[in-house]
């Protein structure tokens, strides 16, 4: 079980983006930096997390890009913005793994680890057994089973979600009720 008071800087956070970071579009994707609306309390939240993990990575299935419906340049305009706004406030975004394929089987789409197996990779400190992954589907806490690491489940989108659940250890409201917590 995960005890929120043994996290210290050497743990890893990853971070689901559309309904964690940002307002999730029903059943479409967000296509362009204009239709991405951060939650109001991301930047608070990014700024409280960014003290607590040395590394925070987000982990985003994007198949808008493999249907051709949005370019990578326009999904890497959107990241670094995102990136941009968050440094501003205080917060922290390390770097951002994306799947664009379109086959569930696929090693790099969630819930399967590949994205994580990347960040690892790329981060040689990442220790998925002291890592974290928030999300708001099932599909991102079968991803950090799947990858060995612990499970934060945030009922922004699909609040009906059973908890408790074998794939979540954790449950909050929003990123930033899970942020907070980590300062009690």
């Amino acid at each position: 079980m995960l005890d929120l008071q043994k996290i210290d800087t050497s743990w890893t956070l990853f971070l689901d983006r559309d309904g964690v970071i940002n307002h999730d579009k029903d059943n479409d994707y967000i296509y362009n930096w204009d239709e991405f609306r951060f939650y109001d309390t991301t930047p608070e939240a990014l700024s409280i997390l960014a003290k607590h993990f040395n590394r925070i990575v987000v982990t985003t299935n994007q198949k808008g890009v493999g249907k051709g419906l949005m370019s990578v340049a326009d999904l890497d305009n959107i990241h670094a913005n995102m990136i941009s706004q968050l440094q501003e406030s205080g917060g922290r975004i390390d770097k951002v793994y994306y799947s664009a394929d379109l086959s569930d089987d696929s090693v790099n789409r969630k819930p399967n680890p590949g994205m994580a197996l990347q960040a690892q990779k790329d981060f040689n400190e990442i220790d998925l057994a002291k890592s974290i992954i928030v999300g708001n589907r099932i599909s991102d806490m079968g991803f950090g089973r799947n990858a060995g690491m612990y499970t934060v489940f945030v009922a922004t989108t699909h609040p009906e979600t059973p908890f408790p659940d074998p794939l979540i250890d954790l449950r909050f409201n929003d990123l930033l009720a899970f942020a907070r917590a980590l300062e009690d």
